[in-house]
């Protein structure tokens, strides 16, 4: 018989027909592109299509990254995805003196619509899919983005991709927060609704277990966490009034590749399961899209060493396998380097590489979920998906998801298994190669991407050329709009393009909100 779930998370024993006992096949796995959606959301899988391969990237001003993207585009890359920096990340403008020395350092600098359109400059945005990874400030990005858009005559309609907008994981993990809980998730509401009506096509929240994984969650508490963060979104859109088939099917997930192989695939199938048995039996939806959990996977940043950087690469590759063999839409590949800065030209391009390897030499992809029927994996998918209800029942003993975020759970659960973790590497339970065994005493350092210093000032002079062209009337009059428009409880997204195409920057817009909604500094959690 099988040992049970370590803490750490680690698997042990052996495992055969007995431990699929109480596994019913039509209703807990079933066929891939049915529900409960155990085996994939599609029934081809990749034999129908492949993954997107969707390389993060971002730095400096928009204009490099647009180089960036373009060439990530002629290697192959087949969607974007938009990484920003730290200030924009919490809604400051390149020019305030918090942003000094962090200007497109960890990401492109964004501060107005402009630096969209040069951002995606020769971009063809209703053939390519573009991700962005933001939250705090999400909304105030995607008006731009589609405002953007709009003044280069695309049509929303026609437009695809997938904005993170998941401020319930900063709350729990990630703490790049601006606004607190309940006026935040309440702007995540507005972009849904939004885009529901007229930007169809759009992923409107990329739910997401990464940064919960990242900070040193399980693989379990990761599971379980991301999809009551998913609830939380789908019972706070209920209440505006939107019914449950008009907004679910856009529903995103982004998950952790990490290292444990069969773990990693166990989680990807129990999240399929459960989110469908919860959208169909407890929220009655019934269009079949709803049920589909849709998920973005990126290879785990927390597992890359600055040790024997090379060695990255493998690690990378065997946690895209994981991915994959999970079934994933979407696949991020870490590179090398990334321990040490951004990725150089000719490390991002070795991870994109690592992907088209497995997708064209590997034959994982010539067969439908080749490792379902695995009684390892099928009753590891069980136990998952039982641990991750025991999950929600706490969760709901709290009150629901704000309760147990002012109760500080979610922190204690994540602070004590990193704490674990650590400690079986400390203690050498846990091997890391290059670290605590195989260590190398004289290594090769790998050539890093440096970000000009100059950068900061060209970002902060094209912003002051922007704010002295523009109509001051025109910001004075749509700031005002955006905090009336927040005030009286509206949605507060028109206001917002209206004050994107006035080149309000983003700065300014996120001050207009905080004089209505207030500000929630990291020690309040």
């Amino acid at each position: 018989m099988p040992t049970s779930i370590k803490p750490n998370g680690q698997i042990a024993g052996h495992y055969g027909p007995g431990e699929l006992a109480t596994v019913v096949f039509e209703r807990d796995i079933g066929e891939a592109g049915h529900y409960p959606f155990t085996r994939g959301v599609h029934a081809d899988m990749y034999r129908g299509r492949l993954w997107t391969m969707r390389q993060f990237a971002g730095f400096g001003t928009a204009r490099e990254t647009n180089k960036r993207f373009r060439f990530l585009l002629d290697q192959g890359q087949s969607g974007l995805s938009t990484a920003f920096d730290l200030p924009t990340l919490m809604g400051l403008d390149s020019d305030d003196s918090r942003s000094v020395g962090e200007v497109g350092r960890l990401g492109v600098a964004v501060d107005t619509v402009d630096d969209f359109h040069t951002l995606f400059e020769t971009i063809d945005l209703e053939q390519i899919s573009v991700s962005m990874t933001i939250n705090a400030p999400a909304a105030i990005v995607m008006a731009f983005y589609l405002a953007a858009a709009q003044e280069r005559g695309f049509d929303w309609k026609k437009l695809r991709g997938t904005i993170q907008n998941d401020i319930l994981k900063e709350f729990h993990a990630q703490n790049e927060i601006v606004f607190p809980p309940e006026p935040s998730v309440r702007l995540v509401v507005d972009l849904i609704e939004f885009c529901a009506r007229y930007v169809p096509q759009w992923n409107t929240v990329s739910i997401s277990g990464y940064h919960i994984r990242e900070a040193g969650s399980t693989a379990v508490q990761e599971l379980a966490f991301t999809l009551a963060d998913g609830l939380h979104y789908v019972d706070e859109t209920l209440r505006r009034g939107l019914p449950i088939d008009s907004f679910a099917p856009r529903l995103s997930f982004f998950f952790n590749a990490h290292n444990d192989l069969f773990e990693e695939i166990a989680k990807y199938r129990a999240a399929r399961r459960l989110w469908a048995e919860l959208m169909r039996e407890t929220y009655g939806a019934t269009d079949p899209a709803s049920w589909k959990l849709r998920f973005h996977a990126q290879t785990a940043g927390c597992s890359l060493q600055d040790r024997q950087p090379e060695v990255n690469l493998i690690r990378v590759a065997y946690q895209a396998l994981a991915a994959v063999l999970g079934g994933c839409q979407s696949l991020h590949t870490n590179s090398m380097d990334e321990t040490l800065a951004l990725p150089t030209e000719h490390a991002v391009t070795l991870a994109l590489r690592t992907q088209q390897v497995l997708a064209y030499e590997t034959g994982v992809t010539k067969t439908v979920d080749p490792i379902g029927g695995s009684y390892f994996v099928e009753s590891l998918t069980q136990q998952m998906h039982d641990d991750a209800e025991g999950y929600f029942e706490r969760i709901r003993s709290y009150g629901g998801m704000l309760g147990a975020i002012d109760a500080g759970f979610f922190r204690r659960e994540i602070a004590e298994s990193a704490y674990q973790y650590q400690r079986s590497v400390d203690q050498d339970d846990n091997v890391i190669v290059g670290v605590n065994r195989f260590v190398q005493p004289d290594e090769v350092r790998v050539e890093t991407l440096q970000v000009d210093a100059s950068v900061e000032n060209t970002q902060v002079e094209s912003l002051r050329c922007i704010k002295s062209a523009r109509s001051a009337s025109d910001v004075l009059r749509t700031l005002a709009e955006v905090r009336q428009v927040a005030a009286a409880g509206g949605n507060t997204f028109p206001a917002l393009i209206e004050a994107a195409k006035a080149r309000v920057t983003i700065g300014e817009l996120v001050k207009g909100l905080a004089d209505v909604f207030g500000r929630q500094s990291l020690h309040e959690q």
